[in-house]
């Protein structure tokens, strides 16, 4: 009769559990864990955290910006899945530490004593030799002579059929065990610091405590109680913007679709900011003189915060991070960019906006910006900027519309002076963002010129038209000659002015020609005609012109003289636009650079889309800083972990364990010796440390390794 035992469920299923227990506690799950975790920190530096979806679209497109999203790469470092992984790691580790400490400290304590006479002679490092004393004094004399040099020593006597013999075993460089145990100590320990410091409280108090993130707009103080945090919050990383001579209590959390607000057990005052400069224009200092102000005591308390070095206020560490604009007032000149505008000015506030009118026509002006010092490098495109938002201006002005050269110079650093940012909003909602200089710029070739910066996207470098300034160092003879140029009288009044000046009088046909060929020149420069079936305008129209109608073998001498009518067509218009203005002349000495100057900035000028550009005029500078506030407690876990970290990579690299035998046995009047010595590391120092003990333990001996 056969009989079949079962097997509680619970027994059945534990090969099953054990199987998981070896997998998550193995060494290669660790490695692959690892592997993931610093593949997702590439891409979490690569890509920037946390900003605005709409920021991805523009800069990835939305295919690409929807992938994102939906892998949480915009949010790396709190994604579901980097948290679980973290936590995965951190019990891998745990479990591989826990295995393996028991049989480590065992093996601390053991001196494996119990050897075998006949397993010395396997080792790669022996020797043998004989004592004139008995194998009991032998060893004592031994054991002293190694624990006088470092080494633990344990003394086991043995009944032999020759007589009595004594093992000698003795041992050092333990810490490189001790090691082990630290360094996988140490991945836990950064693990959980991290966790601790990172989006897991936050994550956790959405999860639980009811709170949601923010994406609306309005004031700080209406945002409902639901999406904000508590000030007992106990770990969170978050901005603080604080205007000079005002406080605040709220810090803001960014997160990928929105942001949460943050409750701080005390405000912030500023009372100044402070920027010094090198004197090569590089930045010195970044300081915040500010006062704490502590709810629930009311006391105050000064402090100067700097770049890396903060303040600490409860537990709370108050980073200087950046600085912004705190609430500038300006004044704007409207300068219009041909002639049907009327020039106005208008006043506002950095962060504000306005109402403009043409008409029917409506627009918004959005006052985005304004910096007071600009110091550039303006020697060639080449060189790094130095202010302190990293901008190359010369760079960028090389970059501008139409056509242009770049220079290679030593590298040349200049204060260009202020410079305001706006932008225009349509009807519609669509807006291009303008940065304009307050005062003209000599950007190396001795004409001063006013920089007039645009660009479609946030995302894109601005683009400069550089129109040049007139003798009172205005653009008021720009938009004069722009005006000229679409005035068809004046066009042919310059036009026969210059076709006089030019060829003698006593040749009426070829100063009709010439007249012919000016007027042709000023036509298409002004965009008049259609070339290649396309209405352009400036040098690209006369570019397209000639190549339409000049064989290739003649273009280059149809060119230059093309450009030479032109130029003296456009010095004739503008000297008819002055004196319809009833302006003076231009000087002598500046005729060359201007209108060389000129041409290029009328080329580009289509290029130019708004009717009219604003001008700097006046200001009001208010300045803001922009605190990080933390709080840490994974702080001192994390430094904690990289100290065993340190400990046990030092442990484990440079601490090498040795264990050494000696069986002494009687033999004669004396005692035989068999010595053995192992190692977790064979090298060269391990043959050279045997030999000596050989020698100075067995005198000479007869050694193998």
């Amino acid at each position: 009769m056969t009989t079949v035992s079962s097997r509680p469920e619970s027994e059945r299923g534990s090969p099953r559990r054990q199987a998981v227990m070896e997998l998550l506690s193995s060494m290669r799950f660790a490695i692959s864990l690892l592997t993931i975790i610093c593949i997702a920190s590439v891409i979490g530096t690569v890509l920037k955290q946390n900003e605005p979806a709409g920021n991805y679209v523009n800069q990835f497109g939305p295919f690409w910006a929807e992938v994102f999203a939906a892998l949480k790469l915009h949010s790396v470092y709190s994604a579901w899945w980097f948290l679980l992984i973290l936590a995965f790691l951190v019990t891998s580790t745990s479990l591989c530490i826990a295995r393996n400490t028991p049989k480590i400290l065992t093996d601390l304590k053991s001196f494996k004593e119990n050897i075998r006479e006949q397993s010395l002679k396997a080792f790669h490092h022996k020797a043998e030799g004989v004592l004139n004393e008995t194998p009991e004094a032998a060893a004592h004399r031994l054991g002293q002579l190694l624990a006088t040099g470092g080494w633990k020593v344990k003394l086991q006597s043995r009944d032999t059929p020759q007589g009595p013999g004594w093992m000698i075993a003795a041992k050092t460089g333990a810490a490189n065990k001790l090691g082990y145990i630290a360094a996988h100590s140490a991945i836990v320990l950064v693990c959980v610091g991290g966790l601790l410091d990172g989006d897991l409280m936050v994550r956790a108090q959405m999860w639980f405590g009811g709170k949601a993130i923010y994406n609306g707009g309005g004031l700080i103080a209406d945002v409902p109680e639901q999406h904000r945090l508590s000030e007992r919050n106990p770990a969170f990383r978050g901005n603080l913007m604080v205007a000079e001579n005002t406080a605040s209590r709220t810090a803001i959390l960014s997160q990928s679709d929105g942001i949460l607000l943050q409750e701080l057990p005390f405000s912030v005052e500023l009372k100044k900011f402070i920027v010094e400069y090198y004197s090569t224009g590089m930045p010195k200092l970044f300081a915040s003189d500010i006062v704490i102000h502590d709810h629930a005591s009311g006391a105050k308390q000064e402090a100067r915060v700097e770049v890396n070095h903060p303040a600490s206020y409860k537990g709370i560490e108050i980073y200087q991070s950046s600085f912004d604009d705190g609430g500038s007032t300006v004044k704007l000149q409207a300068v219009p960019m041909s002639a049907a505008t009327v020039p106005f000015e208008v006043e506002g506030v950095i962060g504000s906006s306005t109402e403009l009118s043409n008409g029917k026509d409506k627009m918004r002006l959005e006052f985005t910006g304004l910096r007071v010092i600009n110091v550039e490098n303006m020697a060639g495109s080449t060189g790094q900027a130095v202010d302190v938002r990293k901008v190359d201006l010369r760079s960028a002005i090389d970059q501008r519309m139409g056509a242009g050269h770049k220079t290679s110079e030593t590298k040349e650093l200049r204060n260009v002076g202020p410079s305001v940012s706006y932008k225009l909003r349509d009807a519609a909602g669509q807006a291009r963002e303008y940065n304009n200089y307050m005062v003209p710029v000599d950007a190396g070739d001795g004409v001063p010129v006013f920089l007039l910066g645009m660009r479609e996207n946030p995302g894109e470098p601005y683009r400069y038209l550089r129109p040049p300034a007139d003798e009172n160092g205005e653009l008021t003879g720009f938009i004069r000659l722009r005006a000229a140029l679409e005035d068809a009288a004046l066009r042919e009044r310059a036009v026969q002015r210059y076709a006089l000046k030019a060829v003698d009088p006593k040749r009426p046909d070829l100063s009709r020609q010439l007249a012919d060929s000016a007027a042709r020149a000023l036509g298409l420069f002004a965009g008049l005609e259609k070339v290649k079936g396309q209405q352009v305008s400036g040098l690209q129209a006369l570019s397209d012109f000639l190549e339409s109608n000049v064989p290739e073998a003649e273009r280059a001498r149809a060119g230059e003289m093309f450009v030479r009518i032109l130029n003296g067509a456009l010095l004739e218009l503008d000297k008819v636009a002055r004196e319809q203005a009833k302006a003076q002349p231009l000087p002598e000495d500046k005729i060359q650079g201007f209108m060389s100057q000129s041409v290029l900035a009328l080329s580009d000028a289509p290029f130019y889309p708004a009717p009219m550009t604003f001008l700097l005029k006046d200001f009001q500078q208010v300045q803001a800083s922009v605190f990080q506030v933390a709080r840490a407690p994974g702080k001192n876990v994390v430094y904690l972990g990289c100290f065993f970290l340190i400990l046990g990579v030092f442990a484990m690299l440079y601490v090498r364990e040795r264990r050494l035998w000696v069986w002494l046995s009687a033999k004669g009047g004396g005692a035989h010796a068999q010595m053995a010595l192992s190692a977790n590391r064979q090298t060269l120092d391990l043959d050279r440390e045997f030999d000596q003990l050989a020698t100075r333990l067995l005198g000479r001996s007869e050694s193998t390794s």
